[in-house]
Protein backbone atom coordinates (compact mmCIF):
# COMPACT_ATOMS: atom_id res chain seq x y z
CA UNK A 1 0.00 0.00 0.00
CA UNK A 2 2.83 2.18 0.61
CA UNK A 3 4.21 1.54 -2.75
CA UNK A 4 0.35 3.18 -4.13
CA UNK A 5 0.19 5.65 -2.05
CA UNK A 6 4.27 7.07 -3.24
CA UNK A 7 3.27 6.62 -6.59
CA UNK A 8 -0.43 8.43 -6.04
CA UNK A 9 1.54 11.37 -4.42
CA UNK A 10 4.08 11.70 -7.20
CA UNK A 11 1.72 11.98 -9.57
CA UNK A 12 -0.64 14.38 -8.14
CA UNK A 13 2.55 16.62 -7.66
CA UNK A 14 3.36 16.99 -10.94
CA UNK A 15 -0.69 17.35 -12.21
CA UNK A 16 -0.09 21.23 -11.86
CA UNK A 17 2.01 20.68 -15.09
CA UNK A 18 -1.17 19.56 -17.03
CA UNK A 19 -2.22 23.52 -16.80
CA UNK A 20 0.52 24.21 -19.21
CA UNK A 21 0.10 21.43 -21.11
CA UNK A 22 -2.04 22.86 -24.01
CA UNK A 23 -2.04 26.80 -23.43
CA UNK A 24 -0.82 27.80 -26.55
CA UNK A 25 2.46 29.26 -25.15
CA UNK A 26 5.62 28.20 -26.04
CA UNK A 27 4.47 26.61 -29.12
CA UNK A 28 6.10 23.41 -30.40
CA UNK A 29 9.09 22.94 -33.62
CA UNK A 30 11.01 20.44 -33.29
CA UNK A 31 11.81 16.77 -33.04
CA UNK A 32 13.14 17.21 -29.21
CA UNK A 33 10.33 19.24 -28.26
CA UNK A 34 8.15 16.30 -29.85
CA UNK A 35 9.99 13.83 -28.07
CA UNK A 36 9.84 15.75 -24.63
CA UNK A 37 6.09 17.05 -24.79
CA UNK A 38 4.61 13.36 -23.66
CA UNK A 39 6.60 13.12 -20.94
CA UNK A 40 6.02 16.91 -19.39
CA UNK A 41 2.23 16.78 -20.07
CA UNK A 42 0.50 14.86 -17.54
CA UNK A 43 -2.43 14.18 -18.93
CA UNK A 44 -0.29 12.76 -22.30
CA UNK A 45 1.60 10.88 -19.91
CA UNK A 46 -1.10 9.00 -17.59
CA UNK A 47 -3.31 8.07 -20.92
CA UNK A 48 -0.05 6.40 -23.16
CA UNK A 49 0.83 4.04 -19.72
CA UNK A 50 -2.55 3.73 -19.32
CA UNK A 51 -3.33 2.28 -22.99
CA UNK A 52 0.11 0.58 -22.13
CA UNK A 53 -0.79 -1.29 -19.08
CA UNK A 54 -4.32 -1.93 -20.52
CA UNK A 55 -3.02 -3.74 -23.82
CA UNK A 56 -0.92 -5.92 -20.79
CA UNK A 57 -3.67 -6.54 -18.93
CA UNK A 58 -5.89 -7.53 -21.90
CA UNK A 59 -3.00 -9.97 -23.55
CA UNK A 60 -2.86 -11.53 -26.67
CA UNK A 61 -3.60 -9.83 -29.71
CA UNK A 62 -4.59 -6.34 -27.78
CA UNK A 63 -0.73 -5.98 -26.65
CA UNK A 64 0.29 -4.81 -30.18
CA UNK A 65 -2.95 -3.56 -31.43
CA UNK A 66 -4.35 -1.21 -28.38
CA UNK A 67 -0.50 0.76 -29.05
CA UNK A 68 -0.63 0.54 -32.77
CA UNK A 69 -4.17 2.05 -32.97
CA UNK A 70 -3.44 4.48 -30.73
CA UNK A 71 -0.33 5.80 -32.74
CA UNK A 72 -2.35 5.51 -35.91
CA UNK A 73 -4.77 7.08 -34.58
CA UNK A 74 -3.06 10.29 -33.22
CA UNK A 75 -1.36 10.84 -36.94
CA UNK A 76 -5.61 10.93 -38.04
CA UNK A 77 -6.22 13.22 -35.05
CA UNK A 78 -3.19 16.06 -35.96
CA UNK A 79 -4.59 14.78 -39.85
CA UNK A 80 -7.69 16.87 -38.55
CA UNK A 81 -6.38 19.93 -37.00
CA UNK A 82 -4.05 20.32 -40.33
CA UNK A 83 -6.95 20.62 -42.19
CA UNK A 84 -8.89 22.66 -40.41
CA UNK A 85 -11.69 20.69 -38.64
CA UNK A 86 -12.52 21.97 -35.42
CA UNK A 87 -13.14 19.75 -32.34
CA UNK A 88 -15.30 21.78 -30.07
CA UNK A 89 -14.45 21.67 -26.25
CA UNK A 90 -10.94 20.09 -26.74
CA UNK A 91 -9.27 20.43 -23.62
CA UNK A 92 -12.54 18.71 -22.23
CA UNK A 93 -12.41 16.03 -24.13
CA UNK A 94 -8.97 15.29 -23.51
CA UNK A 95 -9.80 15.62 -19.87
CA UNK A 96 -12.30 13.34 -20.15
CA UNK A 97 -9.64 10.78 -21.94
CA UNK A 98 -7.66 11.04 -19.05
CA UNK A 99 -10.55 9.73 -17.24
CA UNK A 100 -11.68 7.42 -19.28
CA UNK A 101 -8.60 5.67 -19.73
CA UNK A 102 -8.29 5.96 -15.70
CA UNK A 103 -11.43 3.63 -15.62
CA UNK A 104 -10.18 1.37 -18.51
CA UNK A 105 -6.90 0.61 -16.74
CA UNK A 106 -7.90 0.62 -12.98
CA UNK A 107 -11.26 -1.79 -13.20
CA UNK A 108 -9.42 -3.78 -16.42
CA UNK A 109 -12.70 -3.35 -18.22
CA UNK A 110 -12.87 -6.17 -20.66
CA UNK A 111 -14.73 -5.52 -23.77
CA UNK A 112 -14.65 -7.14 -27.20
CA UNK A 113 -11.34 -6.08 -28.82
CA UNK A 114 -12.87 -4.30 -31.44
CA UNK A 115 -15.11 -2.22 -29.31
CA UNK A 116 -11.64 -1.83 -27.78
CA UNK A 117 -9.94 -0.57 -30.43
CA UNK A 118 -12.16 1.64 -31.22
CA UNK A 119 -12.21 3.75 -27.71
CA UNK A 120 -8.41 3.66 -27.42
CA UNK A 121 -8.16 5.10 -31.27
CA UNK A 122 -11.18 7.87 -29.80
CA UNK A 123 -8.53 8.55 -27.22
CA UNK A 124 -5.78 8.96 -29.43
CA UNK A 125 -7.73 10.75 -32.16
CA UNK A 126 -8.43 13.79 -29.33
CA UNK A 127 -5.19 13.98 -28.40
CA UNK A 128 -3.29 13.46 -31.73
CA UNK A 129 -5.64 16.97 -32.46
CA UNK A 130 -4.55 19.08 -29.44
CA UNK A 131 -0.94 18.37 -30.42
CA UNK A 132 -1.19 19.12 -34.16
CA UNK A 133 -2.95 22.54 -32.86
CA UNK A 134 0.16 23.13 -30.84
CA UNK A 135 2.44 23.80 -34.04
CA UNK A 136 4.09 26.92 -34.86
CA UNK A 137 3.87 27.96 -38.47
CA UNK A 138 7.19 27.62 -38.89
CA UNK A 139 7.68 24.18 -37.12
CA UNK A 140 9.21 20.68 -38.81
CA UNK A 141 5.53 18.84 -38.41
CA UNK A 142 7.03 15.74 -39.28
CA UNK A 143 9.54 16.30 -37.25
CA UNK A 144 7.75 16.78 -33.97
CA UNK A 145 5.31 14.11 -34.74
CA UNK A 146 8.13 11.67 -35.07
CA UNK A 147 9.42 12.42 -32.09
CA UNK A 148 5.97 12.79 -30.16
CA UNK A 149 5.15 9.40 -31.70
CA UNK A 150 8.66 7.71 -30.29
CA UNK A 151 7.42 8.81 -27.08
CA UNK A 152 4.22 7.92 -27.14
CA UNK A 153 5.46 4.40 -28.10
CA UNK A 154 7.97 4.09 -25.79
CA UNK A 155 5.59 5.03 -22.91
CA UNK A 156 3.46 2.33 -23.87
CA UNK A 157 6.26 -0.55 -24.29
CA UNK A 158 7.78 1.21 -20.70
CA UNK A 159 4.25 0.34 -19.33
CA UNK A 160 3.52 -3.27 -21.11
CA UNK A 161 7.48 -4.12 -19.83
CA UNK A 162 6.67 -3.07 -16.18
CA UNK A 163 3.40 -5.01 -16.54
CA UNK A 164 5.86 -8.61 -17.23
CA UNK A 165 8.08 -7.29 -14.53
CA UNK A 166 5.68 -6.93 -11.66
CA UNK A 167 3.18 -9.56 -12.53
CA UNK A 168 2.11 -10.61 -9.25
CA UNK A 169 1.31 -6.63 -8.62
CA UNK A 170 -0.53 -6.28 -11.52
CA UNK A 171 -3.99 -5.56 -10.60
CA UNK A 172 -2.49 -3.35 -7.81
CA UNK A 173 -0.69 -1.41 -9.79
CA UNK A 174 -3.29 -0.68 -12.90
CA UNK A 175 -6.11 0.50 -9.45
CA UNK A 176 -3.58 2.73 -8.74
CA UNK A 177 -2.79 3.90 -11.99
CA UNK A 178 -6.57 4.19 -12.96
CA UNK A 179 -7.32 6.43 -9.39
CA UNK A 180 -4.30 9.07 -10.64
CA UNK A 181 -5.81 9.41 -14.03
CA UNK A 182 -9.67 9.81 -12.58
CA UNK A 183 -8.02 12.54 -10.20
CA UNK A 184 -5.81 14.03 -12.56
CA UNK A 185 -8.40 13.94 -15.35
CA UNK A 186 -11.11 15.33 -13.44
CA UNK A 187 -8.83 18.06 -12.08
CA UNK A 188 -8.25 19.18 -15.72
CA UNK A 189 -11.71 18.86 -15.89
CA UNK A 190 -12.53 21.32 -13.65
CA UNK A 191 -9.86 23.62 -15.21
CA UNK A 192 -10.99 23.66 -18.90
Amino acid sequence: MKIIASILAILLTLSPLAAFAHTGLGTVHDFSQGVVHPLIGIDHLLVMLAVGLWAALRGGKSLWLLPITFLTAMVAGAVLAALGITITAAESWVAGSVMVAGVLVGRNVRTPLPWALAIVALLAVIHGYVHALELHQDANAMAYAAGFLLTTALLQGLAIAVSVFAASRLKILAAALGVCCTVVGTGLLLMA
